[in-house]
């Protein structure tokens, strides 16, 4: 039985990330770029009206301060010309600055004499409300670095500059598959015996929230064959493989058989934390196997702890579970030899361990929004003493 700190030095140490894939630009919401983007042409193409107003050349203006509108320029148009002195053009923002005119009084600082424009802008200066072409990226300026999480804001940037496909981290493909011959479907009446099956909407959850949605979900009964075949075809299919219970040591556990027979590489078995004690992880090739305990405080706490930092790591992406030290609320007491792990409730300045700690139960999880960690040489915490915080994501 290893430690927390050696089960997740482990796990990162062990995983390489996926190899880079190219994707349609609208598709990469989240993904994380894994080469530089250049920018194609300068942006704007053309110098740029940034206001409805009138167009002009300012050192013509200056000289005899009139100024004949000839015409108007509405954005898009694509009709060229070149203004001639003592002209003035009608345009509009966004639009393109023609020729010879080098700024753009606003329509509000203006009066209009018959088709002579009068202009009443004191502060006005040459170039004020044109865009100069190429200032918002020159062509062949890195855009987007390596690394750089494609956020709505990079999204509609890049495709601002005319990128349509990008080179990315894609997210991990995932296979649940939920073992035990005593779990029913929720909506079907229990017989005597059965417990609803929770676990893999707990985990579809999660996973969807972290925008993963290529997710299978299997179910095999507790025999080793249906464990193992079961795994041995998920296995092709994935590149993590999520089994939740029948990974402790009963009489009816055949997941570690199961991953020994589909030649999965045990990495570890068994963690000296609470709960979870029984986490399993293995690897075949690139493939990532985790063994998650079946009951389902333990399994989302597996999951936090261990699972997304896999992820995280898999396609690159940044800390998704922040880490943060408060003081605790009320003092509380445990045994030494584990490392535990507390369902909690952070308030933005103290935390408290929530009742009903067993790992069996969710009614504390599901109002809970952070674990308290007590590594396992801690036997008592006073009130207002310090602890690591991990906030779940929301």
């Amino acid at each position: 039985m290893i430690s927390v700190s050696e089960a997740k030095k482990i796990i990162t140490d062990n995983i390489t990330r996926l190899t880079p894939v190219n994707l349609p630009l609208q598709f990469s919401s989240g993904l994380v770029l894994a080469k530089d983007v250049y920018a194609p042409m300068d942006i704007p193409a053309f110098p740029q009206s940034s206001m409805d107003g009138y167009a002009f050349s300012y050192s013509n203006w200056q000289k005899d301060k009139k100024l004949r509108i000839s015409r108007e320029v509405a954005a898009g148009s694509n009709e060229i010309f070149t203004l001639d002195q003592n002209e003035a053009v009608r345009i509009f923002t966004g639009a393109p600055v023609p020729p010879g005119a080098d700024t753009v009084v606003m329509q509000e600082k203006i009066k209009l004499l018959s088709n002579e424009l009068i202009i009443e802008d004191e502060n006005l200066q040459s170039g004020s409300n044109v865009r100069p072409k190429g200032s918002e990226i020159k062509a062949g300026t890195l855009a987007l670095g390596k690394n750089s999480v494609l956020t709505p804001a990079a999204i509609g940037f890049l495709a601002g500059i005319g990128i349509k496909e990008v080179n990315v981290y894609p997210l991990p493909s995932i296979s649940i598959i939920i073992t035990g011959n005593e779990l029913q479907q929720p909506g079907i009446p229990l017989q005597h015996g059965q417990v609803y099956e929770s676990n893999s909407f707990s985990l579809k959850a999660i996973l969807k929230q972290l925008h993963i949605e290529n997710i299978q979900v299997l179910y095999a009964t507790d025999e080793a064959t249906t464990v193992t075949n079961t795994l041995k075809n998920a296995l092709p299919l994935s590149d993590v493989v999520l089994l939740t219970g029948g990974i402790s040591v009963g009489d009816y556990d055949f997941v570690l058989q199961a991953a020994t027979e589909c030649d999965v590489i045990n990495f570890f078995h068994k963690v000296k934390q609470r709960p979870g004690k029984p986490l399993y992880f293995g690897m075949k090739e690139n493939k990532l196997v985790f063994g998650l305990p079946g009951n389902p405080s333990s399994l989302l706490t597996c999951f936090y702890q261990y699972v997304i930092p896999a992820l995280e790591k898999l396609s690159n992406r940044k800390k998704i579970v922040q880490t943060l030290q408060a003081p605790l609320n009320k003092p509380f007491q445990k045994k030494a030899e584990l490392t535990h792990f507390f369902k909690g409730f952070y308030d933005g300045e103290t935390v408290t361990a929530l009742d009903a700690q067993e790992s069996y139960r969710l009614s504390s999880f599901a109002i809970a929004n952070c674990l308290i960690q007590v590594n396992e040489e801690v036997t008592s915490l006073n009130k207002g003493e310090l602890v690591d915080v991990y906030l779940l994501p929301g």
